[in-house]
């Protein structure tokens, strides 16, 4: 009985440091870390994913109560949080791009209540769906997963700790928020430069005319239609965000910077 007991334990000294990673990647990482996915789906997910994941490698014995424990608890969590924040940036440049378009057109009051990010256009809401479309497309949760796995032999458990180059990485990547947003906006942002100028020059010309009440139709249908037409493009911007994220999240855990 002492010995099943002493095996259990020790089972649970190993089992414990992929859960910590992968359950802090699922909090994180888009799709998964939406409210609509409640913590009992996430920690069963992330169960058997550690499940599957235990016997691929040979796990070290390290008391998490103890100093190093402790240490290598808050390393495993960084490690599975950045890994995350790295793809939430690309949902982040979605909603800007959106946001964007939504302010051209004149729709930035008529928003959403988003599950993952709160009060958003009703144009970021429609560029998300479309965004988690594409990720489930191109495979980005099998993506993810692989990469995580690799992670345990690249960034091992207790001989390796995520430092100042994996947070210098995740501040230079953060860029691509704005660079992002506005490579997704750039086709209606200029088609609607161009109606803006048109509407300027036709108000000089006739003073009286009531630039409200034309201009507004004349931005939404234009905006729209030019959405319409773009998002070939505008899909194919958002596949190489989600692309870029991945490699991303495998620089971060191929090369990790030290403490």
């Amino acid at each position: 009985m002492e010995l099943f007991v002493a095996d259990l334990v020790e089972r649970f000294y190993t089992i414990l440091w992929p859960f910590l990673r992968i359950g802090a990647l699922l909090l994180t990482v888009p799709i998964l870390s939406i409210d609509a996915v409640t913590v009992r789906i996430r920690v069963l997910l992330a169960a058997l994913l550690t499940w599957m994941v235990y016997p691929l490698a040979d796990w070290p014995v390290i008391d998490p109560v103890s100093a190093e424990g402790l240490l290598e608890i808050a390393n495993q969590l960084f490690i599975g949080i950045l890994m995350g924040l790295m793809l939430q940036v690309v949902t982040a440049a979605v909603v800007v791009g959106g946001q964007a378009i939504a302010n051209s057109m004149g729709l930035s009051m008529a928003t959403m209540v988003d599950p993952g990010l709160g009060n958003v256009p009703v144009v970021s809401s429609f560029l998300l769906i479309i965004a988690t479309l594409i990720f489930l497309s191109v495979g980005g949760h099998m993506l993810i997963i692989g990469i995580l796995v690799r992670s345990f032999e690249t960034v091992p458990i207790g001989a390796a700790l995520i430092g100042q180059v994996a947070i210098g990485n995740l501040i230079e990547w953060s860029a691509m928020i704005f660079l992002g947003g506005v490579l997704i906006a750039l086709p209606v942002m200029v088609a609607l430069l161009l109606v803006n100028i048109g509407v300027g020059v036709i108000t000089r010309a006739a003073p009286s005319l009531n630039i409200f009440a034309v201009g507004f139709p004349v931005f939404f249908l234009t905006g729209y239609a030019v959405l319409v037409i773009s998002m070939t493009s505008i899909g194919a911007r958002i596949q190489w965000l989600w692309l870029e994220g991945m490699e991303q999240v495998k620089t971060l855990v191929s090369v990790p910077g030290v403490l």
